[in-house]
């Protein structure tokens, strides 16, 4: 895996805000590689899951001595994982003692929703049938 560093999602002071919707503007090809690279972080089952343990945690943050025991990997592989959502921008952790407290940030997923909902009202764009198929 690469050492390559995530970039966050609208600290980009050259962007407008964060990106247009991925629904009404087309992106252009940085707002593409950036997005992608947040994707990436999400498009790993283990991420996912642990995304959604930290996400649905009652209080708003969890202990990685809680997140560990629910996979068979290792705590090493764990924290991998951890360290590309943090890097993606989608946690953040503290360190607690012996323990590290991680907990989602709610403007990176508001981010990623508002890039991929279709703005309210506006009707859904016509298909055009596809060409009938030679036979």
């Amino acid at each position: 895996m690469s050492n390559q560093e995530f970039v966050v999602l609208g600290q980009d002071d050259a962007a407008d805000g964060c990106c247009p919707a991925l629904l009404t503007t087309p992106l252009d090809e940085g707002q593409a590689v950036e997005l992608a690279k947040v994707f990436k972080a999400l498009g790993d089952p283990v991420r996912l899951r642990l995304l959604s343990m930290i996400a649905s945690r009652a209080g708003g943050e969890v202990c990685v001595c809680d997140l560990t025991p629910a996979f068979d990997l290792s705590q090493p592989t764990i924290s991998h994982h951890l360290k590309l959502l943090r890097q993606a921008g989608l946690i953040d952790c503290e360190r607690r003692g012996t323990w590290v407290y991680y907990w989602l940030v709610p403007e990176m997923t508001d981010r990623l929703a508002a890039i991929l909902t279709r703005p309210a009202g506006e009707p859904l764009p016509e298909r055009t049938a596809p060409a009938a198929a030679a036979s």
